[in-house]
C-alpha cells in the first residue's frame, strides 16, 4: 500500500471523515498500530464478501462430484518391496518343546 495510503490509529481517529472519504473514492486506507499493519478501510462496493457454497458431506455428494474424474488416467510411483533384516528369524522358526 502507497505511503499516502497509511495512518497511524491516532491520525485516522483524528480525521477519520478523509480516511473515509478516500476509501470511498476507490483507494483502500491502511490503519496501522504500533506500526504494524491492523486494519484496511475499504470502499464497499469493492468489499463483496460471498458465503463459500455448502457442500455435500456424504458419501453419496462425494461419489456423485468425483464422477468427472472417470476414466483420468492416474499416474502412481511404482510398488516397491520392502526388506526386513533376517537376523532375528531364527527365534521365530525355534521349536515351541
Amino acid at each position: 500500500m502507497d505511503e499516502g495510503n497509511s495512518w497511524k490509529l491516532q491520525d485516522a481517529k483524528a480525521r477519520f471523515s478523509e480516511v473515509v472519504r478516500r476509501a470511498r473514492s476507490g483507494a483502500p486506507q491502511q490503519v496501522t498500530v504500533h506500526g504494524k499493519e491492523a486494519v484496511v478501510v475499504v470502499d464497499p462496493a469493492r468489499f463483496d464478501v460471498r458465503p463459500k457454497p455448502v457442500g455435500e458431506a456424504t458419501l453419496a455428494g462425494f461419489v456423485e462430484r468425483s464422477k468427472k474424474y472417470r476414466g483420468t488416467p492416474i499416474k502412481l510411483p511404482p510398488r516397491t518391496r520392502m526388506r526386513f533384516p533376517t537376523r532375528n528369524r531364527a527365534s521365530f522358526d525355534e521349536d515351541k518343546s
